[in-house]
């Protein structure tokens, strides 16, 4: 079903949370007029051409080109190894947890592996336990020379050309630069198959690119169903209202936290297991993009909020003791379902024992929920803050929406910081020293 991500940002205000994490209108007040300007920014960016993963719902000649090579070789391969790092694996991985065992026919589909640190050990134990002659690998990389995924490539050619001989090029799908980049020579050169990435898109907005869109097809997901729910997200927020554009909402709010409040930490804790792989997402996504060291006039300020996940309930057990009486440096992003799309019901079989029967006839589902409810009550209690993500289902069109908003999110509050979110100058200089290293 078609329905949007609704948004609850009342527990974030002083009225519900107090001192000293709350926001006060007050508060807000000063920075409206520096919020219309950061949206009037992304129009004109967007306008100009300047930020296309906007854009990237709307490529239906891109999405149908995935879906028909996807059913090409649908029942050629039993396993499915995405060789990518960071956006090139975190956004397809997320994909497939949220998204896989939905599919019609799961136990039909490939599976899939993302193997996205060069570990030696786990690697080698992979490649392993795989049957190279039913098995694809989606080799990712923008530049087309990432060290980690290049080097795994490396590995698995020599594997492929070594057990299949010539078949090896059936074995591998590229996603990378259109023009640009080793991967993109190699597929001309040697006729293998691939997939371009927009240039104006970097790894972690990518998720919506062949980057997410190809895996995510391979394992049987509608796509056109999960950028129809991009679609619809890019449609609401792009309100220049703060109030009507949860976007907008989120990365102001995240913002002042910080800034007027010394919340350093935003914490995403689904209650679903499913959605795990969309913190991990995230994670990359807000801190890649703004944590950074001067801003777009050249000015130092070390700008950074850190984003943690945990994973509800089992993390009540865990790390909420710490969310509810450690220091008020913490805001925590619930993310809950209404519906889980299977529920268990919990058997009476001890009568005779009021504490034991008390659970019979609930659900397992209603459970969950109502431990989110509970927890955020808690936590609206001690005075921290909090907000909630609510999913009508985990289904492809939510997830689409629910990513794409969070992407206009971390934008917006790149413009409105006035720091640059789609550059990572502190990851470059490690990849600069890296092959330094190697190089000695």
């Amino acid at each position: 079903m078609d329905a949007t991500i609704s948004w609850d940002f009342s527990n974030l205000e002083w009225s519900a949370v107090g001192d000293p994490a709350g926001l006060k209108a007050e508060d807000l007040e000063p920075f409206w007029e520096r919020a219309q300007t950061a949206h009037n920014d992304l129009m004109q960016r967007r306008d100009t051409g300047k930020l296309p993963f906007y854009e990237l719902p709307q490529q239906q000649q891109d999405i149908d080109e995935i879906v028909k090579y996807a059913q090409s070789v649908h029942s050629k391969f039993t396993d499915i190894v995405v060789l990518g790092i960071g956006g090139s694996s975190l956004g397809p991985a997320a994909l497939y947890s949220a998204l896989g065992r939905q599919v019609e026919n799961v136990h039909e589909m490939p599976r899939f592996h993302f193997p996205d640190n060069v570990d030696p050990f786990e690697f080698d134990d992979l490649l392993n336990h795989l049957e190279l002659e039913k098995t694809l690998f989606n080799v990712v990389t923008k530049s087309g020379g990432t060290p980690e995924t290049i080097t795994q490539y490396l590995i698995v050619r020599e594997r492929l050309e070594h057990k299949l001989k010539d078949h090896y090029k059936d074995h591998l799908v590229f996603t990378t630069d259109p023009e640009k980049g080793h991967l993109r020579r190699i597929s001309r050169e040697e006729r293998i198959r691939a997939f371009s990435i927009n240039p104006g898109v970097g790894g972690r907005f990518s998720v919506l690119t062949p980057v997410g869109l190809l895996p995510a097809a391979l394992a049987g997901i509608d796509i056109n169903a999960l950028c129809r729910g991009a679609a619809a997200a890019v449609s609401t927020c792009t309100l220049a209202s703060v109030d009507e554009n949860p976007a907008y909402g989120i990365g102001l709010s995240l913002c002042l936290l910080r800034d007027l409040k010394s919340v350093g930490t935003v914490v995403m804790m689904p209650y679903c297991n499913r959605l795990l792989s969309c913190a991990d997402w995230f994670r990359q996504l807000w801190a890649e993009s703004l944590g950074k060291k001067v801003n777009l006039k050249g000015e130092t300020v070390h700008w950074g909020q850190t984003p943690e996940k945990a994973l509800g309930a089992t993390d009540q057990h865990s790390l909420v003791q710490l969310y509810m009486e450690g220091p008020f440096d913490k805001v925590i992003c619930f993310l809950e379902v209404e519906d889980h799309d299977v529920d268990l019901v919990i058997p009476r079989i001890y009568p005779d024992n009021a504490d034991l029967d008390f659970w019979g006839g609930h659900t397992l589902g209603n459970l969950l929920n109502t431990e989110k409810q509970a927890t955020e009550a808690a936590l609206t209690e001690n005075g921290r803050p909090n907000l909630t993500a609510k999913f009508p289902s985990v289904n492809a069109f939510s997830v689409g929406n629910f990513l794409m908003t969070l992407q206009i999110a971390t934008i917006f509050a790149g413009s409105f910081l006035g720091i640059d979110p789609l550059d990572q100058p502190g990851v470059e200089m490690g990849k600069i020293l890296t092959k330094k290293r190697m190089t000695r």
